[in-house]
């Protein structure tokens, strides 16, 4: 197994504790959230999709994807994030481009730096686990708003 292989499939498993909440989910569910805090349901999901699509394109080099990372630029729940199909679209979408950026890595460029506001200077390798971790991070808080919300 090749490192860019062991790396796809560690963020893919990684992802199933986001993606196996999609599969119950029902539309009603997009506005629920905790007592006191920000994000909905509809709006994590969004979220999610959002940096997956940034990562793809800033991170990995994915120039063709495009990307309107809502989410990022509003910086809080607008409160639009209630379509249910089309989040779920979304998400695939992010997940499809950011799987195929991933698969186009050569074992070389794990270790190149890539640059950014967000979180400054990280090789490829290191900025695989930033994406595991932060959409693991949203998943827990998504499974929380739609049990307790």
């Amino acid at each position: 197994m090749t490192t860019t292989q062991a790396y796809l499939q560690t963020w893919m498993e990684a992802r199933t504790r986001f993606t196996n909440l999609l599969k119950d989910i029902k539309e009603t569910d997009l506005t629920k959230k905790l007592v006191n805090t920000k994000n909905s349901a509809g709006f994590l999901i969004r979220h999610i999709g959002d940096v997956e699509l940034l990562f793809a394109k800033n991170v990995f080099g994915a120039s063709e994807v495009e990307v309107s990372a809502k989410t990022v630029i509003a910086q809080h729940d607008t409160g639009e994030w209630t379509n249910l199909a089309e989040l779920l679209k979304y998400q695939q979408y992010a997940f499809d481009n950011l799987k195929a950026i991933i698969e186009k890595q050569a074992e070389r460029n794990w270790q190149e730096s890539v640059i950014t506001k967000e979180f400054g200077t990280k090789t490829k390798a290191e900025a695989i686990g930033r994406i595991i971790s932060h959409t693991a991070y949203h998943a827990g808080q998504l499974s929380l708003n739609l049990k307790y919300g």
